[in-house]
């Protein structure tokens, strides 16, 4: 006669341990507690906090118009200032520009017929101006160098991280200059025309004035 053994099982236990559902639980209140300490910043905002990064942008549109009223209150006649220079750059450099460097920027305006276009930049024939001196203007689409950022002399090197911020704060001041000043002017179509222009430019060759512009109008 066989004999039937009874084995009673232990009761299976359903469901997460009790040291899961702690653990469970001790996450729930972590990210509660995450969630009231954390502020939602909206990209652009002034809370996000790549404001307060180096901006190129926000440099030009804060720098352009100081820049500019500095270049139209010390803006020099062109024939006044050929003259003078064809008489001594250096001294004309040192009276009427700022900086040492590799040239002095001046400040120039005058009133002339843009002539032959190459690359954006015109030739500008002005009453006065000897033949021997080529006055140009350059207008876009690509502004070159970094003529405005030097213009008043109160923007250095030490103002910034590095030199790429240095160079980004230039083509950020060009590209505010382009925004206020060149959008507005049909600059593929000015050869013929009369325009009236007051900028700036490096007195490096004092032969050849490639000049930026604060200010310009076409007649």
């Amino acid at each position: 006669m066989s004999t039937q053994t009874d084995i009673t099982q232990p009761p299976r236990r359903s469901g997460l341990s009790i040291k899961a559902v702690l653990g469970a639980a001790a996450v729930a209140v972590l990210v509660g507690v995450m969630a009231l300490d954390t502020e939602v910043v909206v990209i652009g905002s002034e809370e996000d906090v790549r404001e307060g990064s180096f901006s190129p942008e926000r440099f030009g549109e804060e720098m352009f118009p100081q820049i500019r009223e500095s270049v139209l209150s010390r803006a020099v006649d062109a024939p006044t200032l050929a003259e003078a220079v064809s008489e001594d750059a250096g001294a004309a450099g040192e009276q009427y520009g700022v900086g040492d460097g590799i040239g002095p920027v001046v400040p120039v305006r005058f009133t002339g017929v843009a002539g032959e276009e190459r690359a954006g930049v015109y030739t500008v024939a002005v009453e006065g101006v000897p033949e021997e001196t080529t006055i140009r203007v350059q207008t876009g689409p690509a502004i070159n160098g970094t003529d405005l950022r030097d213009a008043t002399g109160t923007i250095s090197f030490g103002q910034f991280t590095n030199q790429i911020e240095y160079q980004n704060a230039g083509a950020g001041i060009n590209n505010e200059m382009k925004r206020q000043v060149l959008a507005d002017i049909d600059t593929e179509n000015l050869s013929g025309k009369t325009i009236t222009v007051t900028g700036v430019f490096k007195l490096i060759n004092p032969k050849n004035w490639l000049v930026t512009p604060v200010e310009m109008s076409v007649q």
